[in-house]
């Protein structure tokens, strides 16, 4: 008879149940945080944005299946006796099922040698097992599953997740793959280029902004993308082998454009004539290039770690969320050029994304996952439609003809909806060859200038913050625990190689995580670290097609800036998504992220706008004018490098952002439990369970070589 059975079933825990500031059982997360069980997201959302629960009766819980849209678990019902595992199975003590009539079974089970299957045994003398964990009674029990030892205590999430022996809101249970889960080669693949393809619009779309902005034509476009999907395919490969080994995507970063544009639009570069694509490509990859190693001086010398004790996720939230804000200026400022083709993407986009996300074909929320590339070829396919029927068609008017050369009144009132409306302005795809191999230095060689180069290397402090988030947040869904410290100073090492390769490739931008990523894990249930590596075999194989690259050159630009305001504001709201660590309830960590948002909004705004007059006549769009303020901003010396420095520093909203949040975060007295602490594992603790070593270990034996080197493995 099934342990659930009604008439079967133990008698409830005491009563009257514990009160509510009881203590749980003690464990290292509890005791290094400070938490204590009164601070329930679940319970009392107003004083706690993270995620727990009441105190655990003494008799098993029943099955709790979370919600994959509300973000939370439901709530249990303390009469129920069941007792919930990481595969949402009930467990008996004898290891075997519970219920005879649960037929789900997990997708693959790890062999013991895999590290799944044999953790190292609690200590007799204690009541934790390895890491200061409370022990995984379900995990023990069966041991050739490992998803039923990774309920641990030590953080929460907002999305689905299962209760654990401490009574927290522990692991995912969603996840068709884990880390080191591999299925089969065709599963595998299909998963692999699914994961890339929801991503597409975070691949493609920076090069279709800074490409144009410096002057280059569609080819130059074309080239740049490709370039772009090679060298991603090349990071991944190596973060996933050599880095932090999550399943986490490089790629161009949004955290890199504003300082490429401020750098794209500076003084020196607007009186210039002739190509000036190859000239100012070539000033960004020398600031790139100084940029990543100074990144991965960062990351190897183990400085990272010291700056770990700084970033908190009251500071990641702000930080990362003025990225998304930064672009307001751009994105619908474009989208109003054509606006019945602008505003259909965005509302196909907010029609996938949100109103239809619970629709599944064969299992998977399509609609969810493609949003991005389900509303951009629906809305290509109608501008298609619209220009082949002739609505943009102007008698005497050609939208080839560039708009300085128009002189008919008729023509110039229809230049801009035969620029941005039309489907056939380019013609990257037609001249783009069919392969093409993209090589380093193909721009010519970098030029140094050190004040573009010290703007970069801040920004790429702010990246390393962002990917800080997307470890920690990543590592929740598809790993045992999260990674020691010196694991996370080694992938933010690897990532300023990337950003080396990114900048004599030329890409035109640095490479860092991509924070979607960690949504998009968690939308296909996809973590495996082999779909993602084989998902890069496959992009760097589409970069060798040209015709690619000419394709995504082709796309209007309109279409480009109606996703990007999707995009943006998706960044903002993963940003702000980092605060469920936290107590987002609290009147400190408000008034902190609040203070961080504003100041990055408005410190700006006051450097670009200060020395220019309302009537003034500026050389370069609107939407462009908040990134030349090295040419008017109010620091004024007598050193025109400190002048360019300091003044596009201080524009940029993500760096604003940055410095507010970390100096109030570290200096407001606030416990661990409310700044909510990020928490990683501990290197010694780390070496002793085989499923933590499995995960982050260095492959190839190359982590041997290196056990020397503390502050960089496990």
């Amino acid at each position: 008879m099934s342990a659930s059975d009604p008439k079967t079933r133990p008698k409830p825990g005491p009563w009257p149940p514990l009160p509510e500031s009881s203590p749980l059982p003690p464990s290292s997360w509890a005791k290094k945080t400070g938490f204590r069980p009164k601070f329930s997201g679940e319970s009392n959302a107003s004083n706690s944005g993270q995620i727990s629960l009441a105190p655990k009766p003494r008799e098993p819980q029943p099955v709790n299946q979370p919600d994959i849209e509300s973000g939370r678990a439901k709530p249990i019902n303390p009469t129920a006796t069941t007792t919930t595992t990481r595969t949402s199975s009930p467990v008996a003590v004898n290891g075997t099922d519970g219920n005879s009539n649960n037929k789900e079974q997990p997708v693959k089970r790890r062999k013991d040698s895999d590290g799944g299957g044999g953790s190292a045994a609690p200590k007799k003398d204690s009541g934790h097992g390895a890491n200061g964990q409370a022990p995984d009674v379900a995990g023990s029990v069966d041991g050739s599953s490992r998803r039923g030892m990774r309920n641990s205590g030590e953080t929460a999430d907002v999305l689905p997740q299962s209760i654990n022996d401490d009574g927290f809101v522990g692991r995912h249970s969603h996840m068709k793959y884990e880390l080191r889960d591999f299925p089969g080669l065709v599963p595998i693949g299909l998963y692999g280029f699914q994961h890339y393809l929801s991503m597409l619009g975070s691949l493609i779309l920076i090069p279709l902004v800074i490409v144009p902005a410096m002057g280059g034509s569609y080819e130059d476009t074309a080239i740049v993308v490709s370039t772009v999907l090679f060298v991603s395919g090349v990071t991944t490969l190596l973060h996933t082998f050599f880095g932090s080994r999550l399943p986490l995507i490089q790629g161009p970063s949004f955290v890199f454009l504003a300082p490429a544009l401020v750098i794209i639009n500076s003084p020196e570069f607007q009186g210039l004539s002739g190509n000036n694509f190859r000239h100012i490509m070539k000033k960004l990859q020398g600031a790139i290039i100084v940029a990543s190693a100074f990144q991965a001086l960062l990351g190897y010398s183990g400085l990272m770690s010291l700056l770990l004790r700084l970033i908190n996720p009251v500071v990641v939230a702000p930080t990362i969320a003025a990225v998304g804000l930064s672009f307001y200026s751009y994105g619908f400022p474009i989208v109003g050029h054509c606006l019945e083709i602008g505003v259909m993407q965005i509302l196909l986009v907010i029609l996938f994304s949100l109103y239809l996300r619970k629709i599944s074909v064969l299992g998977h929320r399509v609609f969810l996952i493609y949003a991005v590339p389900l509303g951009l070829a629906i809305t290509w396919i109608a501008a298609f439609l619209l220009t082949e029927a002739g609505v943009y068609n102007y008698k005497g008017c050609d939208a080839n003809i560039p708009a300085s050369n128009i002189v008919s009144d008729h023509c110039r009132k229809h230049v801009s909806r035969m620029k941005y409306c039309r489907v056939d302005t380019s013609h990257a795809l037609k001249d783009s060859p069919w392969f093409r191999f993209p090589y380093p230095l193909q721009w010519g060689t970098p030029v140094f200038e050190w004040k573009m180069a010290l703007v970069m290397c801040v920004v790429s402090i702010i990246a390393s913050v962002d990917s800080v988030g997307s470890y920690h947040a990543s590592s929740l869904l598809v790993a045992s625990r999260p990674p020691t410290p010196g694991v996370l100073s080694r992938g933010i090492g690897l990532e300023g190689l990337s950003s080396l390769l990114a900048g004599l490739w030329g890409t035109g931008t640095g490479s860092s995580t991509l924070t979607e990523n960690v949504h998009t894990i968690a939308v296909t249930k996809m973590g495996s670290r082999r779909a993602v590596e084989i998902g890069a075999f496959i992009l760097i194989l589409l970069s060798l097609i040209g015709k690619v690259g000419g394709f995504i050159a082709s796309i209007p630009e309109v279409m480009v800036a109606a996703l990007l305001c999707f995009m943006w504001a998706m960044l903002t709201a993963l940003g702000l998504s980092n605060l469920r660590y936290s107590e987002a309830g609290s009147s400190r960590n408000i008034i902190i992220v609040g203070l961080s948002l504003f100041f990055s909004l408005s410190v700006p705004a006051y450097f670009q706008q200060y020395g220019i007059s309302p009537n003034s006549n500026l050389s370069v769009p609107s939407y462009f004018q908040p990134y030349i303020v090295a040419s008017h901003g109010p620091f004024n010396s007598k050193n025109g490098g400190l002048n360019y420095f300091m003044n596009t520093l201080l524009s940029l909203h993500m760096v604003i952002a940055f410095l507010v949040a970390v100096i109030l975060d570290n200096t407001v007295p606030g416990s661990q439990q409310e700044r909510g602490v990020y928490v990683w594992s501990e290197s010694e603790a780390a070496r002793r369970e085989p499923a933590i070593t499995k995960d982050y270990e260095l492959p190839f034996r190359v982590g041997r070589l290196f056990r020397w080197v503390k502050w960089v493995g496990l």
